[in-house]
């Protein structure tokens, strides 16, 4: 399993990309102001459930490429650092989803279906965990498959709780979110410059 050092800058760096407003989190506040806080929280553990598919999903993969070679490994991590600094520059070069604040009717049930259908099939969250878990796992210790398991299953404790944040924050702040261009900015230039950041240091980063 990784040490505590890892978990501490894993936990961390996670933090850091999901408090930043993506769609998912623009889902979130789309979600919390139409339809209300308990709407909005059944959203967001839709949206975790379908995060954890894929931290099974890239638990398999890694473990098989660790399997296969140490040297593939390396070559996931080049790519996923490449991939990292791709996502930021198109996040900088597009315009963000705007929010919306006319009401459906939706249940607890309906928003949770929702959540875990939008990010279970979003090919995205696959390609961000094949390239985001390589950076914290070490080759050379035991149990890379645990490794894997073990920092997807914080990433999506974080994700609940700074997702959670913002639907209670969402669902209390109405017109200020949907009247306001902070967000917007924040999903767009904010982002863009982490997810930059993100993968250049992940691909200048040693290798064992």
């Amino acid at each position: 399993m990784p040490d505590f050092d890892s978990l501490v800058s894993f936990a961390i760096a996670s933090v850091a990309l999901l408090v930043i407003p993506g769609p998912a989190v623009i889902y979130i506040v789309n979600r919390s102001v139409a339809n209300g806080r308990s709407i909005g929280l059944a959203s967001v553990l839709g949206l975790e459930l379908g995060t954890f598919m894929h931290v099974l999903a890239a638990t398999v993969g890694l473990s098989a490429i660790l399997a296969t070679s140490e040297n593939a490994f390396n070559i996931v991590k080049y790519l996923g650092a490449s991939y990292l600094v791709l996502v930021g520059l198109r996040t900088i070069s597009r315009q963000p989803q705007a929010m919306i604040a006319s009401a459906d009717s939706m249940t607890k049930m309906q928003a949770f279906r929702q959540g875990f259908i939008i990010n279970t099939l979003n090919p995205k969250v696959a390609l961000f965990f094949l390239s985001f878990l390589p950076q914290f796992i070490d080759p050379d210790k035991s149990s890379n498959a645990l490794q894997s398991l073990m920092l997807g299953a914080v990433f999506v404790a974080c994700g609940f709780i700074t997702d959670g944040i913002y639907a209670l924050t969402a669902s209390s702040l109405r017109e200020t979110l949907v009247k306001g261009k902070a967000l917007l900015f924040i999903q767009r230039y904010v982002a863009g410059v982490v997810f930059v950041l993100l993968g250049v240091v992940a691909g200048s980063a040693k290798i064992s």
